[in-house]
């Protein structure tokens, strides 16, 4: 089951693709939608949607995963989440996708353990529990596979994944006792208190990586 995971922004939109097999996820494919300012903010929504719909056509998600709204301080930031909200919900509709929202603090702790997470800390976790052999950025794009984690792992727990989507290893029964995703986030929390790397050696710094896809 592959589920788009999407962190909604007009100037720079976030996407992650997640695949869960069982209990196990693993990263598809993860960056950065990016828009010129230069342009008007109708050209703007329109390269958002192109370069969703292309997305979506490539990798075939099941679900769409999106972050719910919240009020901002910063009214012009919160307009601008809304308009390019309202161009996910329509990528997703026209393709007749299923979307889920998930709210800022329940992806955090989905990934890192506690909703006070710093974006760091999610891009640490995002990185551990995926299995990336280094820390997914940027944090936009970090974030939006954090929202896929979640909805991933919120859509096993409840059992609302459709019989057409289902694998052979989603078929089985779900194991007891601790599950791999619980070890990978158990033994992420403990690196980071330690200030352990995913390779052993003490974190001091980030890699510089950049994948994004620019749309114009």
């Amino acid at each position: 089951m592959i589920i788009l995971g999407v962190d909604p922004g007009t100037a720079m939109l976030g996407y992650g693709l997640v695949e869960r097999t069982g209990s196990r996820l693993r990263a598809i494919d993860y960056g950065v939608i990016k828009t010129p300012s230069s342009m008007d903010l109708p050209d703007r929504l329109e390269a958002i949607y192109l370069a969703l719909t292309d997305l979506i056509e490539l990798h075939n998600p099941a679900l769409v995963g999106v972050e719910r709204l919240f009020f901002s301080r910063n009214v012009q930031t919160a307009f601008g989440v809304g308009h390019a909200r309202g161009v996910v919900l329509l990528a997703a509709a026209r393709r007749d996708l299923e979307v889920r929202e998930a709210p800022p603090n329940e992806v955090k702790v989905a990934t890192a353990g506690h909703g006070h997470a710093s974006k760091a800390q999610v891009q640490r976790m995002v990185q551990a529990v995926l299995g990336l052999p280094e820390i997914p950025e940027p944090d936009d794009a970090a974030d939006a596979l954090a929202i896929a984690i979640c909805v991933a792992n919120r859509e096993r727990s409840i059992s609302r994944i459709p019989t057409g989507a289902l694998d052979r290893s989603a078929l089985k029964p779900a194991p007891s006792g601790v599950t791999p995703y619980e070890k990978a986030v158990r033994e992420a929390l403990r690196r980071e208190k330690l200030g352990i790397g995913p390779e052993g050696s003490r974190t001091s710094g980030v890699t510089n990586r950049r994948k994004s896809q620019t749309a114009s």
